[in-house]
């Protein structure tokens, strides 16, 4: 997913004519939320990916919080695939607007868990995630305190037994209230991994500006019950040597659905997993479409004001 995601970004330098980097977040009316927060210190964000290039300028003063890696996990070659997919989203949620206007959500924390690095992925050739490798970084990020997890991944073949593992850690999260947001992939298919069919992920797949699925982005029945739609086409976010990047794919669609949960929970941080996941996606008494509806975080916003209003009573 990663390399495929990569393989037709575009690198900007900082100087370059502006790009308006605001429009898919107008897409989901994230934009009206974004400016109300920039979100909380305490609610802090699980991101499973590749490693974080942590000198970019984009992320100075960016709150960074790292589980212990080995050497191989961290960004020592800024242009391999991982370091540059990891630090495109790490850019999306929490760079300084000053930087990237677009970020979503730069106030909150980002817990970054790689689980694949950069050697021997000069030529783009980024492995997919093993599920036993990224079932233990879904149980450390939640043992370290992550509200809601960023798994903008795909997953290696898995035989019965690391199939089960990882389907644990998911229910881990599940009884501990994290949620869990993944990639649907991009392999133009109708097609659910052991991730995305999990009744507690909420799966997301990518459309551009028509909001139409983009033709890489994978659909199926579980994206269309419990999933999103989110922009995945030409975003605008952090790229290696201090540039910007415009990158596609369900990976890129992911960080706005996870930003806007981050927002919402820095806005009404007593509200539980539940109501947060009831907010962010509709409920609707037939969807049996494999397309999912557009992510909308002004309603979502709206749908648990009124929750906790009612609540609080």
């Amino acid at each position: 997913m990663i390399a495929e995601a990569l393989k037709n970004a575009r690198v900007l330098t900082v100087a370059t004519t502006p790009i308006n980097t605001m429009d898919p977040s107008q897409q989901v009316m994230l934009a009206p939320l974004m400016a109300v927060t920039g979100g909380s210190a305490h609610v802090v964000i699980g991101l499973i990916d590749g490693p974080v290039a942590k000198d970019h300028p984009g992320l100075v003063g960016a709150r960074l919080r790292e589980l212990a890696s080995t050497p191989n996990e961290r960004c020592s070659l800024v242009s391999s695939a991982a370091c540059r997919h990891c630090t495109a989203v790490a850019g999306m949620l929490g760079a300084s607007r000053q930087f990237l206007p677009s970020a979503i959500c730069p106030g909150c924390t980002l817990l970054v868990r790689p689980i694949f690095g950069t050697t021997g992925n000069e030529t783009g050739g980024v492995p997919n995630a093993e599920p036993e490798a990224l079932a233990g970084a879904i149980s450390d990020c939640i043992d370290a305190g992550a509200a809601v997890l960023n798994l903008s991944v795909s997953l290696g073949d898995a035989s019965r037994n690391a199939a089960d593992t990882l389907s644990e850690a998911l229910s881990y999260a599940a009884r501990r209230g994290v949620l869990v947001v993944a990639a649907a992939g991009n392999d133009g298919t109708i097609y659910s991994s052991a991730i995305t069919r999990h009744p507690w992920v909420i799966p997301v797949t990518a459309c551009g500006r028509a909001e139409v699925p983009l033709g890489t982005a994978n659909l199926s029945s579980s994206v269309g019950r419990r999933g999103l739609l989110a922009p995945g086409e030409r975003i605008t976010s952090l790229g290696p040597n201090g540039q910007l990047m415009i990158l596609s794919g369900t990976s890129f669609a992911v960080p706005f659905v996870t930003g806007s949960v981050a927002l919402l929970w820095s806005a009404f941080p007593d509200a539980s997993a539940a109501e947060m996941r009831m907010a962010i996606v509709p409920q609707t008494s037939h969807r049996a479409a494999i397309v999912p509806p557009m992510l909308d975080a002004t309603a979502a916003y709206q749908r648990l004001a009124a929750t906790r209003r009612r609540i609080t009573a």
